[in-house]
């Protein structure tokens, strides 16, 4: 099943960015469809104030996942680390959390529900690991503890 598939014509505008500027930080992310009809998540992670992450998420209606078992992302990336994020419900505090490191080549992330864990502000919290049950929101996390910039493009975001 298909979550996400961009195009030229796709609209980003539930795609928002969340930067450490909400604790004081300088980090600068956005997102935006590119040229190629890709989502791009991009900017700039800085230090300075005790920042150093950067955030681009999605709200989606109420979706049931018991069915799925991955997440299957199609993505090129800029050699760096990064974090795929989940909630199942959009008002928890916690996100459920897979790393992964990109390349600079086209690739597909497989990610099992049962490999994302629960995490808040950056610790590992005494959960137990994603159920896959259901997800209302999809995020994509840059925090590498360094100043950087990046450049994640995004083709499609799949269940299976």
């Amino acid at each position: 099943m298909t979550l996400v598939n961009f195009n030229a014509e796709s609209d980003s505008s539930n795609w928002q960015t969340v930067d450490d500027n909400v604790m004081g930080g300088k980090s600068e992310g956005d997102f935006k469809i590119n040229a190629n009809g890709n989502g791009l998540f991009y900017g700039k992670v800085s230090l300075e104030n005790n920042g150093g992450f950067s955030m681009v998420k999605c709200p989606i209606k109420t979706l049931k996942t018991s069915s799925f078992t991955k997440f299957c992302i199609k993505l090129k990336g800029d050699g760096k680390n990064y974090q795929f994020r989940i909630k199942e419900h959009e008002q928890d505090k916690h996100s459920y959390i897979y790393p992964f490191k990109t390349t600079s080549e086209w690739e597909t992330i497989e990610i099992p529900f049962n490999n994302m864990f629960a995490n808040f502000r950056g610790k590992k919290l005494d959960l137990p690991n994603f159920a896959g049950t259901q997800i209302e929101m999809l995020a994509f996390l840059i925090g590498n503890k360094k100043a950087e910039a990046f450049n994640l493009e995004i083709d499609s975001i799949a269940l299976k």
